[in-house]
């Protein structure tokens, strides 16, 4: 299983390939950081720290997550 952090300030965006069901909700909630057609698909810089942290909280298979 590929697991990948992404940093912004004192946040980490982590992603687990194998739990992602591709619902896109991250791509559509939050298109300035979840951009899956690029790479690296997950750029932390495109909003703030709570909008990510919010649009993470809405994963519906908890591949995306924050580690603090």
């Amino acid at each position: 299983m590929a697991i990948k952090k992404y940093e912004k300030e004192d946040v980490k965006i982590v992603w687990q390939n194998e739990k992602c069901i591709h619902s896109a909700n991250c791509a559509k909630g939050l298109s300035s950081v979840f951009k899956p057609k690029e790479k690296p698909w997950i750029q932390p810089d495109g909003a703030s720290k709570q909008a990510i942290i919010d649009q993470v909280n809405k994963c519906p298979s908890g591949a995306l997550s924050i580690e603090k």
